[in-house]
């Protein structure tokens, strides 16, 4: 009688970009965020290709004119088109984010690492200085010191280094908290036993399985220097000539835009704000679920 052989059905594993897909369907805020954000990042791409970026700045059109085919966005008390500034103008205000968030962010975790793994005096040093500058106004001392600049001589990174001078306290308490956290795992002492330094432990073992916190604390402080440079432009304490999306909101608020009947005008980039602001919070929203493990669901 012949042998019968049961062979088992192979099973094919899902790719990564299908368990992408499928973890973005189960994470609506993460999918949102990250599809208006990619759509504000085409728009600005083709438009700094195919645009004539000399219109985004005075005197280069016709002022006042209402959206139309020749100037989709209209254009301004200046002689801008709107178009071609609100494109520089979120060029502008992403690198002011991405340079601030990013310094800030490694700053955090510089010194939330070196603060909780090391201890002692440098951890009194650090959590004290952060304990005593987090009750200040954070925009207040923006104010202070965007004043007492040359209103020549501040460019786009001078607003970027200004936002960056109080944006690394918050990543740095987070961090902080984490590796505070993680240190006492069994894996830590494990790799301290096997004689790995602390160097190695930091790199190799502790911060890999914080990736997802430092993700979410990038994306945290990209909102908040948009948010800051925002409030500064609006202020009038950015750089005059270039638009800023908030630069025209505040130009357009120094002409009395809506008085005059140029509603197109404070009304296209405070669209562009909400957009851009919006996507970032719903990332980061969508971020925490990843981070934090209590709320993160199985696939």
């Amino acid at each position: 009688m012949a042998s019968v052989t049961l062979t088992q059905p192979t099973i094919k594993r899902p790719g990564r970009l299908t368990l992408v897909f499928r973890y973005l369907r189960r994470n609506p805020s993460l999918a949102i965020g990250v599809l208006i954000f990619t759509l504000l990042i085409v728009f600005t791409i083709i438009g700094l290709l195919t645009l004539n970026l000399k219109h985004a700045y005075p005197l280069a059109v016709r002022p006042k004119q209402p959206p139309s085919w020749q100037f989709p966005f209209g254009t301004d008390f200046y002689g801008r088109n709107l178009l071609t500034a609100m494109v520089v103008g979120m060029w502008q205000t992403a690198i002011i984010g991405f340079v601030a968030g990013g310094v800030g962010t490694i700053i955090g975790i510089i010194l939330g690492f070196t603060s909780a793994y090391f201890g002692g005096w440098i951890d009194r040093i650090i959590t004290g200085l952060c304990q005593i500058l987090t009750p200040i106004p954070v925009l207040l001392i923006q104010v202070v010191i965007a004043s007492s600049l040359d209103k020549r001589d501040v460019t786009i990174f001078t607003m970027a280094f200004v936002v960056v001078l109080l944006a690394w306290m918050g990543p740095t308490l987070v961090i902080r908290s984490q590796v505070l956290s993680m240190k006492e795992r069994q894996f830590v002492s494990v790799a301290k036993l096997s004689g790995m330094g602390p160097f190695g432990i930091i790199f190799q073992e502790i911060m890999p399985n914080l990736l997802p916190f430092i993700a979410a604390a990038f994306v945290g402080q990209v909102f908040a220097a948009v948010f800051a440079s925002l409030n500064l432009a609006i202020l009038g304490l950015g750089p005059q000539r270039e638009p800023l999306l908030g630069n025209i909101i505040w130009a357009a608020q120094s002409q009395s835009a809506f008085f005059n009947g140029w509603w197109w005008w404070p009304l296209e980039p405070a669209l562009a704000l909400v957009l851009i602001l919006g996507s970032l919070a719903l990332i980061n929203m969508g971020m925490d679920e990843i981070a934090n493990p209590r709320v993160r669901r199985s696939e």
